[in-house]
């Protein structure tokens, strides 16, 4: 492939795993926000199936991509932006790998209290912090690689 093409690629990729997970983020954040567990269970059915269409693809694409780029460019994997950058997105990586468990977990959750017309108990609570938790620093990683990636410091 040329270097354009998975350039292009890796762009593209880039570009559905951090909008995704901002809007995924969003629209759950919202839901939740409701308090309503129709609403909910609704929400987080989609951002489940948003998430592994395009998020746990992106995931793979992007080192993948990434590292094919380094090599045609004939740039060193030791050097100190594309380190600081792998180490950003693994630890992105590791912060969504529960993530999308949690989500799951939320969808199960909110689901199980519509059906029985409950509230949202807190069980549901307890996986919501921990979710937002996560998510935070993720996506303050990935702004970090956005930001090695497009500035590449010496």
């Amino acid at each position: 492939m040329t270097y354009l093409l998975v350039k292009w690629l890796h762009i593209v990729s880039s570009t559905f795993l951090f909008g995704t997970g901002v809007g995924s983020a969003f629209y759950l954040l919202c839901a939740t926000l409701q308090r309503n567990p129709v609403v909910i269970a609704q929400v987080a059915r989609f951002v489940v199936i948003a998430d592994w269409i395009f998020t746990s693809t992106s995931i793979v694409v992007q080192p993948l991509t990434g590292i094919y780029l380094a090599h045609i460019a004939g740039m060193p994997l030791t050097s100190k932006w594309l380190l600081h950058s792998m180490l950003l997105y693994g630890f992105a990586t590791a912060c969504w790998l529960p993530v999308i468990w949690l989500q799951m977990r939320l969808r199960d959750v909110a689901k199980a209290a519509a059906q029985t017309n409950q509230p949202l108990p807190a069980e549901y609570w307890r996986y919501f912090r921990i979710w937002f938790a996560l998510g935070v620093p993720a996506f303050f990683a990935f702004v970090g690689v956005f930001y090695l990636m497009v500035v590449k410091p010496v």
